[in-house]
Parts: C-alpha cells; structure tokens; sequence
C-alpha cells in the first residue's frame, strides 16, 4: 500500500480518536492539579487507539 495512504490514515485516526476521548471526563480519574499529565495519557491513548483503528482498517482485505 501506498505509504502516504498509510500515514494520511494514521492522522485522520489520531484525529478521530482525540475527538472521541474528549468525552471521557478524566478529571474523575485522576489527581487535582495533575492537567499535565493528563494531557499526556490523554495523548497517549490516542495514539493507541488510532494505532489499532488504522491496523485494523489496513488489514481488512477489499478485493472483491
């Protein structure tokens, strides 16, 4: 597959994912005074599920 195919895919993924873990209030989660941080595992976890999405989506086989 086309590498610039793959990366586009990756990106529109992460954004994706960002926007979807933007509902998922992590203030109740996590420690006062931590933003920091949670900016970070926020990040980080969308960067795995939009790692996944895009694996999944590369791995689904189109030709009919």
């Amino acid at each position: 597959m086309n590498p610039y195919i793959r990366l586009a895919l990756y990106f529109v993924n992460f954004a994706i994912s960002m926007y979807a873990l933007s509902a998922i209030n992590f203030n109740k989660l996590i420690y006062p005074n931590k933003t920091m941080q949670t900016q970070i595992l926020l990040i980080l976890c969308s960067m795995a599920l939009s790692y996944l999405a895009t694996q999944f989506l590369l791995g689904l086989d189109l030709s009919f």
